[in-house]
């Protein structure tokens, strides 16, 4: 990798050295271009200028690697990064333009606002904060992209939903008695609400470590590969799930208001 691009993404010193905290930072994303590989090369070696969308890329550390690592070497392809802060927005694009990667985009605003060139060929979220990573979810599975891979982070919506919720089982109850219960089962349900919804809508699901628990605790990596159009059983599944808990995750809502509804009957899509 370029040792200038990496001290320009503040992964390395002036010097070119190493700190405990960009180690960690390097090491989760270049861990995540390996998972991410066979994705991308499947939708290299299946599109001639497969489209890889970034969403909520922050400082577009995992962008900027991507495209250095994949897309510049295959020499096609396009990478649109959408960040709703501009500042953060134009630190990407002038990146790009001083490392020769002219075919990063930068897309500011809102992910679901967002305007891509044509269908996107794999869509990534690392560490967008809490619904973003749900923005994201739905944006690849309204525009039927092959992949999807997201690394969630906060995500206290349905530990607030819990908190309220009063189901009928009294073993159920006891899952979320507690508040720090709530909290991490809210956060797991969150996860499986979503790998459900993305099996509900034809993917099939991988979750898995990112990397080891001591370099990040937001570590989990929920992959997608769109293989059918739906799943009835995934759909049937969430919705006996929706109801043991008395939820509806930001998954669930955005994909409904968007006619993709997760638990209702397919349709045609």
């Amino acid at each position: 990798m370029s040792i200038e691009l990496l001290k320009d993404l503040h992964l390395l010193t002036r010097e070119g050295q190493l700190n405990a905290d960009a180690r960690r930072k390097l090491k989760q994303i270049r861990h995540l271009v390996g998972l991410l590989k066979p994705a991308l090369d499947d939708s290299l070696a299946r599109n001639a200028d497969p489209i890889v969308v970034d969403c909520g890329a922050g400082k577009s550390y995992l962008g900027a690697l991507l495209y250095e690592l994949v897309l510049g070497p295959a020499g096609k392809g396009s990478l649109v990064a959408i960040e709703a802060r501009p500042e953060l927005s134009e630190q990407a694009a002038n990146r790009a333009a001083r490392f020769g990667q002219d075919r990063f985009r930068v897309a500011t605003g809102a992910i679901a606002s967002a305007a891509l060139p044509s269908r996107p060929s794999v869509v990534t979220a690392l560490h967008a904060c809490d619904t973003a990573t749900d923005d994201a979810l739905a944006l690849a599975i309204a525009q039927k992209a092959d992949h999807v891979a997201v690394v969630p982070c906060c995500q206290a919506e349905v530990a607030r939903q819990l908190e309220k919720a009063k189901p009928s089982d009294p073993a159920v109850a006891a899952l979320f008695a507690h508040p720090l219960h709530r909290r991490e089962l809210g956060s797991h349900l969150t996860n499986v609400v979503r790998g459900l919804a993305l099996e509900a809508h034809g993917y099939k699901v991988t979750v898995t470590e990112l990397v080891g628990w001591e370099h990040s605790a937001k570590n989990e990596l929920i992959l997608g590969k769109r293989v059918n159009r739906f799943d009835a059983n995934a759909r049937a599944t969430l919705r006996a799930l929706l109801e043991t808990f008395s939820i509806e995750p930001a998954i669930v809502r955005i994909l409904r208001e968007r006619g993709l509804d997760p638990i209702a009957a397919p349709t045609a899509e």
